[in-house]
């Protein structure tokens, strides 16, 4: 069968589109990969098709009426004749990217979403998303929480009416659901069930597990000797004052630590201090630091974390925005590390959190649990079945 499957362009986006992708491609099927024009070599890198795609300003979300605004319907109109040169038996857009999705249904082809981070609708009598707060505990913590959808709800509507005048353009159809850009047939979750809070899920979402992909880097030399390895892996989008790396060097600077820390390409914008137990590179292999890493402190991007759960490997988050506080808070919640709001990123909190978790073993065994969890759950793989199915049965969802 032939797949297209649209990704945002940031890492945490793209990155497990193309897991997704080589899952397919593995399973004997054709697959195009459409994103930012500088992800080519990455998709084209993994054996896949690629498409470049039309980017547009997603945050803040523009008006609707406004020249960016209309950018989401043109971009549907300008994919379809790719619809209907290659005819793709399915369509996979990230949750981010709203133009595929418009196609695909514009074209009459099914139609899966994929959320590569905690499953962000909302449930009744549960925190807010991304607001960054736990479980409440009580009737009454989950009677606020209720009480306070209308306000949530005001915000939605918008969203919905901003939706639909992207599907008026299109000529199709207004939708009554909230987060109408989640596909009704099918929404790969791509996170661990164990970092999501017990809910009712609907028809047709499904929790896979993370789906991960990493582009190829030379291996790095290790700070040497027997001490915990601590690796500092800040966020590729946000942090332009390298303020995470910066504040960990100098918290653990004295601790019986070794330190291994990434910019990830963020270039300084003045030197960093260097502590002689510490190492900074500007891009790493996860997959080479992480399963020999007593810790990994991030600011909570879901990539980063899943990659470090993967490893068993407890984390240390400190969120900076949106769904990094959610990932957090959900990483503190499950006993797989701590969440250090971003307000108190200074050294002696970070250094105490770290003291904390590197002395109590509850959360490098819990993490472990985890990455014994994952060996058995392929994230891409379970949902490359899931959107093989939906291509043959593709009536078979329902709305969630």
């Amino acid at each position: 069968m032939r797949f297209l499957v649209g990704a945002f362009g940031d890492s945490g986006h793209v990155f497990p589109a193309i897991a997704l992708g080589r899952a397919l491609a593995g399973r004997g099927h054709e697959v195009m990969i459409e994103t930012w024009e500088e992800r080519r070599p990455a998709v084209e890198g993994a054996g896949l098709g690629f498409a470049a795609a039309e980017e547009y300003r997603m945050f803040p979300p523009p008006d609707a009426d406004s020249a960016d605004g209309v950018h989401a319907a043109e971009a549907a109109r300008a994919l379809l004749p790719l619809l209907e040169e290659t005819r793709p038996h399915a369509v996979v857009s990230d949750i981010l990217t709203l133009a595929p999705a418009l196609a695909a249904e514009v074209a009459g082809v099914p139609r899966a979403t994929l959320i590569p981070h905690i499953y962000p609708v909302h449930e009744p009598g549960l925190p807010f998303f991304a607001v960054g707060l736990r479980l409440p505990r009580t009737p009454l913590g989950r009677g606020v929480w209720r009480a306070g959808q209308r306000a949530l709800n005001g915000g939605l509507e918008r969203g919905r009416r901003d939706l639909n005048r992207q599907r008026e353009r299109l000529g199709l159809a207004p939708t009554e659901r909230f987060h109408g850009g989640i596909s009704p047939e099918l929404a790969l979750v791509g996170t661990f069930p164990q970092l999501e809070y017990p809910r009712r899920w609907p028809q047709g979402v499904e929790v896979t597990g993370p789906m991960g992909f990493e582009l190829p880097h030379p291996e790095i030399e290790l700070p040497p000797g027997d001490r915990p390895l601590v690796l500092v892996a800040p966020s590729t989008a946000h942090d332009s004052g390298n303020r995470l790396v910066r504040t960990a060097l100098r918290a653990l600077a004295e601790e019986p630590v070794r330190v291994v820390a990434t910019t990830n390409r963020v270039v300084p914008q003045r030197p960093i201090e260097l502590p002689g137990n510490a190492r900074l590179v500007d891009w790493l292999s996860y997959s080479q630091v992480m399963p020999v890493a007593s810790l990994v402190v991030s600011h909570g991007g879901h990539g980063t974390v899943a990659r470090a759960l993967g490893a068993g490997t407890p984390v240390l988050a400190s969120p900076f925005t949106g769904d990094m506080r959610e990932t957090a808070i959900r990483v503190d919640w499950a006993g797989v590390g701590l969440s250090l709001p971003w307000r108190l990123c200074r050294p002696a909190p970070l250094r105490w959190a770290v003291r904390r978790i590197l002395g109590d073993p509850s959360f490098a065994a819990r993490a472990a649990e985890l990455a014994a969890w994952s060996r058995g759950h392929d994230g891409a793989e379970r949902g490359a079945k899931l959107v093989e199915r939906l291509a043959v049965e593709p009536k078979a969802g329902a709305p969630a």
